[in-house]
């Protein structure tokens, strides 16, 4: 079965160029030209990526990714921008997006981004290599994380992470208490993009905290170790 693909942009030519190239990669492209028609596909269609434009009529994809979210559609976003803006690339992604390409890009940039979304959110049992059989589960006191799954479970309840954020918790689990500064952990997680942007790293950890901390003022997981990055540990008393 093909991987289905929602491209979201108003311009017919970026559609057209990204629906061909897809298509030729071997994937099932739908399209729409404005973000209500994008939330409806996106809501009924279940994509298995969303390559989402920043500016669209009728509704932004900055509104649109913060309203799937908020509906719970944790579908892989792949945001894209004319704007080389830093404040738009540390917005859309604490609405969730889980990358970023500013136009102009060339389509064999925009297929490599989706394979390696799609590799990471799509992993099958037979594909998993020794070293991740050997991790297994990795369980933190009330936290408990399946790698193979792509599912992170606290207090028995399945999170809902984006695919960065699931990423970010499992590496930061794999190395626990470990102090990693925010460049080890942008070049771990995000290893091909957003050289030197370390906030993208606070946003996401901020959303974590959100996610498996009783009080985010007082976190007892995820620890910020002032002037060098975070470390996770297992809270005491657990």
């Amino acid at each position: 079965m093909k991987n289905k693909i929602l491209v979201v942009d108003d311009e017919q030519s970026i559609v057209t160029l990204l629906q061909y190239n897809l298509e030729q990669a071997g994937y099932e492209v739908i399209t729409a030209m404005d973000g209500e028609a994008g939330k409806q596909l996106a809501e009924t269609q279940d994509p298995d990526i969303i390559v989402l434009d920043l500016m669209l009529p009728k509704l932004d994809g900055m509104e649109l990714c913060k309203q799937l979210r908020q509906e719970k559609i944790m579908t892989p976003i792949l945001m894209l921008t004319a704007k080389d803006d830093e404040f738009d690339k540390i917005l859309g992604l604490e609405f969730g997006a889980d990358d970023y390409m500013v136009k102009p890009f060339s389509p064999r940039e925009v297929i490599a981004r989706v394979k390696a979304i799609l590799r990471r959110t799509q992993v099958q049992p037979e594909a998993i290599d020794a070293s991740e059989k050997e991790t297994g589960e990795l369980v933190i006191a009330n936290l408990k994380i399946i790698p193979e799954k792509y599912e992170a479970y606290f207090n028995d309840t399945l999170l809902e992470l984006t695919l960065k954020e699931f990423e970010l918790l499992l590496y930061l689990a794999q190395n626990k208490g470990r102090v990693l500064t925010r460049d080890q952990l942008l070049s771990a997680v995000w290893n091909y993009d957003f050289a030197g942007d370390t906030r993208i790293v606070d946003v996401h950890i901020s959303h974590l905290r959100e996610k498996v901390e009783v009080d985010t003022k007082k976190p007892v997981y995820i620890k910020t170790m002032r002037g060098l990055g975070y470390r996770l540990e297992e809270p005491k008393g657990e």
